[in-house]
């Protein structure tokens, strides 16, 4: 594809993620993409034959993007400690130092609105979609694994829960800052959750 073709390509998904965290996916119509981005219905279908195959490229487009940001910050929290609890309080950490100096609430998240229409969207869509939180879940996963078994936790939990709990924190911050119009609500609970991991290992010794 030429490099103009990738650039309108990318004009079109940028436009559609907005109007998905504006309007919702059944909200946001063909016509409301080509107006926002300012393309002609020729433009429009040379890159996507329907709605849905833009669907899917947009999620497509932004699991890989956050893939990249978990991967990054997870190498960038490796390379600043070798001990694996450490390594989750600082990817935690750095993930606050994203959302602390925002001054509007962060949109939303793409995954969520399509989430919340799930009935809009065919079994490859779907399957997307678990596809992507599950690997969100399988890399923090392997560094709760190795945690627990230096560090015994102080309640029954498993790694797994761990995992999960960092996305639930994530998500629901982002939807309860939008209701509230605060800014400050992700990073404050992932704070929050960060102290949790704290307390929940703070007694313990390293395993021998």
């Amino acid at each position: 594809m030429r490099k103009d073709g990738i650039a309108t390509r990318e004009k079109i998904l940028d436009g559609a993620r907005d109007l998905v965290l504006k309007l919702g996916y059944s909200g946001m119509k063909v016509d409301h993409v080509l107006e926002h981005v300012g393309i002609t219905k020729g433009a429009f279908f040379h890159h996507f034959k329907t709605k849905d195959d833009l669907a899917k490229a947009l999620l497509q487009r932004y699991a890989s993007q956050d893939a990249l940001i978990y991967a990054e910050t997870r190498a960038q929290a490796e390379k600043l400690s070798d001990d694996p609890l450490q390594q989750i309080l600082i990817f935690i950490r750095l993930f606050e130092d994203m959302f602390s100096t925002m001054t509007e609430p962060y949109p939303g998240c793409l995954l969520a609105s399509y989430v919340y229409e799930l009935q809009q969207f065919d079994d490859e869509t779907r399957s997307l979609l678990r596809e992507t939180f599950a690997r969100w879940s399988t890399l923090l996963q392997e560094k709760f694994e190795l945690i627990v078994k230096k560090y015994p936790p102080k309640n029954p939990v498993s790694p797994s829960q761990l995992a999960d709990g960092f996305t639930v924190v994530l998500e629901g911050a982002f939807i309860l800052a939008k209701a509230m119009n605060d800014a400050r609500m992700a990073s404050e609970q992932l704070r929050l959750y960060r102290n949790y991991i704290e307390l929940l290992f703070a007694t313990s010794s390293p395993a021998r």
